[in-house]
């Protein structure tokens, strides 16, 4: 495996990273993961345990050093590493600011050091906050919350990088991202991980308000073709939003659960009734289209339904406890 090209992923033991692995490795890539398993699971690399082109480093993104060896002749990096969630950026917004942006710089200037061909930054889709749908590109950012706040200003580091340095970069927007290995545990928000752990434990689903809000999801390995495509184009500079660009309702998602009963929880501020990726900009520069029906996906994640089993099983009386904060800060005008 020598010869082949070397990729780094970021968070690469999580959700989208390892299916971001997964990809490059079936693409004839050597691939350093780089993950604190703080959220990722080793469980999500099981498939190439033993295989000499998969590099695990259990590793924090803030602490490399620009010369780090670990992107010796890297000739892409996939920036994938962060922490999530709502609920806690409000309550830990220092945690996030540092982990988020002061990350994202630790992981630009190894990749510049290394002379990295180019650096795909997963960017986030909250960045627009309650936004006009479908949301192009050009729409004004408005980040509601820490997280939404951190993950754009990691998005204009990186674009900084390439105004200032010349480092090859691009950022794509991803909106509802879901799929077979997403997140299992940490703080409520993640509808399909408290979903299928609900419905796991015979539980109602907490359908948030009365459900017909709807969410353009787009599926684990469509993220990651996108991503690859990012990393190999000769563009640069460049900002992507990325969806499916057909929103799913949550009824419709509890349809296709099949389940037997659900309880409605309050609708939460800040929140948008509709996301929708206006995805016209990747499919053209890119020849980008999604594969995985949302139909077909939930079918997989069915299928491999057990490997939820272990995750926390939410209840409405501890979102509502969880959501203490969310309701305190966002719920209310703070207009002089």
């Amino acid at each position: 495996m020598t010869g082949s090209p070397h990729a780094i992923v970021t968070g690469g033991a999580g959700f989208l990273g390892s299916h971001m692995v997964d990809l490059l490795v079936g693409s004839g890539y050597r691939v350093t993961v780089i993950d604190n398993l703080t959220g990722g699971r080793e469980q999500n690399l099981a498939q190439h345990a033993g295989n000499n082109a998969v590099r695990m480093l259990n590793r924090d993104i803030r602490e490399f050093a620009p010369d780090d060896p670990a992107f010796q002749d890297a000739l892409y990096v996939f920036h994938f590493a962060g922490i999530g969630d709502i609920v806690p950026s409000i309550e830990r917004p220092t945690e996030y600011l540092d982990v988020n942006v002061q990350g994202t710089v630790r992981m630009l200037e190894c990749a510049r050091h290394a002379n990295a061909a180019k650096f795909v930054y997963a960017a986030s889709s909250s960045c627009y906050g309650l936004a006009r749908t479908p949301t192009s590109e050009e729409h004004p950012i408005n980040p509601q919350y820490p997280y939404a706040l951190s993950k754009y200003l990691g998005e204009e580091t990186c674009l900084h990088w390439h105004s200032v340095y010349g480092q090859p970069v691009n950022s794509i927007r991803i909106f509802n991202a879901y799929g077979t290995r997403s997140r299992t545990s940490g703080a409520y928000g993640a509808v399909f991980g408290v979903f299928l752990r609900q419905k796991l434990a015979g539980e109602p689903l907490t359908v948030v308000g009365d459900g017909s809000q709807s969410r353009d999801f787009v599926f684990g390995t469509d993220v990651a073709r996108a991503f690859l495509s990012a990393a190999e184009t000769q563009l640069s500079g460049r900002v992507w939003n990325l969806g499916a660009n057909d929103p799913q309702t949550i009824n419709h998602l509890v349809e296709l659960l099949e389940a037997d009963t659900v309880v409605h929880i309050p609708k939460r501020p800040g929140e948008p009734d509709v996301t929708w990726a206006d995805t016209a900009r990747i499919r053209k520069e890119l020849g980008w289209e999604p594969r995985v029906s949302f139909e077909d996906g939930v079918r997989q994640l069915l299928a491999e339904i057990e490997y939820w089993k272990e995750a926390p099983l939410w209840t409405p009386e501890s979102i509502a406890e969880a959501t203490r904060g969310w309701f305190r800060f966002l719920g209310k005008s703070h207009d002089a």
